[in-house]
C-alpha cells in the first residue's frame, strides 16, 4: 500500500479500510529505514490539516492498577455515548531480547471487538517516559481518521511516567488503595503532573479507598501551595480532583468522564489547551532534533572510525568516558 492510498484509506475509505490503512501508516512511522521516514514525513504532512479535533486523554500507573480493565470500560461508555475511541496502547520492550508481549489489545477483549473502536499496541523500544518513539504521531493518525478521543496507555513504572503528559490534553494517573503511606502521596514527579487522580479496584476495600482519596487529595494541594508559579502545570482554574472507581464493576466511570468533560470544557474556555498543544509541538521538535543529532553522530565517518578504539580503551581504563566523548565530539565537529 502506497503512502498516496494510506492517506486516501484513512481520510475516506470504509470502516475496514480506514483500518486497514491506519494500519499500515503506524507501521510506517514506527519504521527506522531512511526511505520509510521520508514517507512517513510526506504522509504526516498531507494528514496535518486534518487532526487537532479529537481529545488527547494520558493514563498512567504503576503496573497491576488496572489501566487496560479502565481503559475498556471508559471506551465502551464513550462509544455508548455516540463518540469514536482510538487506544495507543505501549507494551515494555525487554531489556535482554528486545522483544515485547503487546498483550493489551488481549485484555481489551470486548472493546477490540467493537467497529467504533481502535486499539494499536507498540512496543516502548527502550524510549524512557513510558511511551513509545513514534506516539505522537500515530495520535495525529488517529485523529486524522476522524476519532473523537485518543487515548495512550502508558508502561507503568511509577514516577518516571511523565512523558505522556507532553503529548495529550488531560494526565490521568491511577492508583490503588492501600498503595502507600502519607508520605507516597507527596512524592514528586508524577503526581504533580496529574490533572487527575483515580483510585481503581475501590470496591475491594472501601474504607482503604476512602482514605487514599483523602491522603491524595491533601497532598495535591499541598503541592499545589508550594510548587513553582513559573513552573505551574495547573491554572488557578483547575484544582486536580481525586475519584473513586471500580472499573470492573463499571462504577464510577460516567463520574470520571464528567470530570474530564469539566477539565476539557474549561481549558479550552480560557484558551489554555490550545498553548498546551503548542508547547507539546515545539517540546516535540527539539525532541526530534535531538535524536536526529544523536544518530547523525554515530553515522559520522570520523566517529565511526575512532568509536572502537575510544570503547576498547574506556572498557580498559586507559581512557576516561568524558575524555573519550569530548574527543568524539571534537571529531565530529572538525
Amino acid at each position: 500500500m502506497t503512502p498516496e492510498q494510506m492517506q486516501d484509506g484513512i481520510l475516506h475509505g470504509n470502516a475496514a479500510v480506514q483500518r486497514r490503512s491506519m494500519a499500515k501508516a503506524i507501521t510506517l512511522l514506527e519504521s527506522s529505514r531512511a526511505d520509510h521516514r521520508e514517507q512517513a514525513d510526506a504522509l504526516l504532512t498531507a494528514l496535518l490539516p486534518h487532526t487537532g479535533k479529537a481529545f488527547r486523554l494520558g493514563i498512567s500507573g504503576v503496573p497491576g492498577v488496572g489501566k487496560s480493565t479502565f481503559i475498556e470500560a471508559l471506551g465502551l461508555h464513550l462509544i455508548g455515548k455516540g463518540l469514536r475511541v482510538a487506544v495507543l496502547a505501549i507494551d515494555p520492550s525487554s531489556s535482554v531480547s528486545g522483544g515485547s508481549i503487546l498483550g493489551d489489545k488481549t485484555r481489551m477483549e470486548h472493546l477490540s471487538m467493537r467497529l467504533e473502536a481502535y486499539i494499536r499496541p507498540s512496543p516502548s523500544s527502550g524510549t524512557l517516559g513510558g511511551v513509545a518513539e513514534k506516539t505522537r504521531e500515530a495520535m495525529l493518525v488517529c485523529e486524522a481518521a476522524g476519532y473523537d478521543v485518543v487515548i495512550v496507555e502508558t508502561v507503568g513504572v511509577g514516577q518516571s511516567e511523565i512523558a505522556v503528559h507532553g503529548m495529550t490534553d488531560m494526565f490521568c494517573v491511577l492508583q490503588l488503595p492501600n498503595a502507600g503511606d502519607d508520605l507516597q502521596a507527596i512524592k514528586k514527579g508524577v503526581m504533580e503532573l496529574a490533572d487527575l487522580v483515580v483510585i481503581n479496584k475501590a470496591d475491594i476495600d472501601k474504607n482503604a479507598a476512602t482514605r487514599a482519596q483523602a491522603q491524595i487529595t491533601s497532598s495535591l494541594r499541598l503541592l499545589g501551595m508550594h510548587g513553582n508559579p513559573d513552573h505551574a502545570t495547573h491554572g488557578a482554574l483547575w484544582q486536580p480532583r481525586v475519584i473513586q472507581i471500580s472499573a470492573l464493576l463499571g462504577n464510577g466511570v460516567d463520574d470520571f468522564w464528567a470530570a474530564v468533560s469539566s477539565f476539557r470544557d474549561m481549558q479550552t474556555t480560557n484558551g489554555r489547551l490550545q498553548l498546551r498543544r503548542e508547547k507539546q509541538s515545539l517540546a516535540w521538535m527539539w525532541e526530534r532534533i535531538d535524536a536526529g543529532l544523536k544518530q547523525a553522530f554515530r553515522q559520522h565517518p570520523q566517529v565511526k572510525a575512532m568509536l572502537p578504539v575510544l570503547q576498547d580503551d574506556v572498557t580498559a581504563g586507559r581512557i576516561a568516558a568524558s575524555t573519550a566523548a569530548r574527543n568524539l565530539l571534537l571529531a565530529q565537529m572538525q
